[in-house]
């Protein structure tokens, strides 16, 4: 798919909405890993909380969100859409998060991945490396475990 606009946009507790769409479409429902409206809410409400938007052709495509404390920051969810992968969001997505996290002040971000998420390629290219493991901390629907693979990076 050939992009043809791609803008990137602040957002807020008032986009849930949006970011529901957004979720059911981006992340398989066998894994759980989408937010409910009010976990989604909750962390909307604490301090330190950046929520930003891509959208082609004024279409929303992706989101991210990260929180951030101090000189560090978690990116808590990163999503694009099938039909916007690999057509430059989920990367104008992280730079945005890193030039965010620049302006406040930030120095290492990190996340944490399902151990075999094909998104763990998508962070290796943006410079993230692996720090730790911790084991069996994500439950599929069908009741099997999978370790949780923690990965930082340096921002700037």
């Amino acid at each position: 798919m050939a992009t043809r606009s791609l803008t990137l946009r602040t957002g807020d507790a008032r986009d849930v909405g949006v970011m529901d769409a957004l979720m059911a479409a981006a992340f398989e429902a066998r894994w759980g890993e989408a937010w409910t409206r009010s976990q989604a809410m909750g962390v909307l409400a604490m301090p330190g909380i950046h929520l930003v938007f891509a959208l082609v052709d004024d279409i929303p495509a992706g989101f991210a969100l990260t929180r951030a404390v101090l000189d560090e920051a978690e990116l808590l969810l990163l999503a694009v859409t099938p039909a916007h992968r690999r057509a430059g969001v989920g990367t104008a997505l992280m730079q945005g998060v890193l030039t965010d996290c620049a302006a406040r002040g930030v120095t290492h971000l990190h996340l944490e991945v399902r151990e075999n998420n094909p998104a763990i390629a998508f962070y290796q290219r943006h410079g993230f490396t692996r720090q730790g493991i911790r084991r069996g901390y994500y439950r599929g629907h069908d009741g099997v475990a999978y370790d949780a693979h923690t990965y930082a990076r340096v921002v700037g």
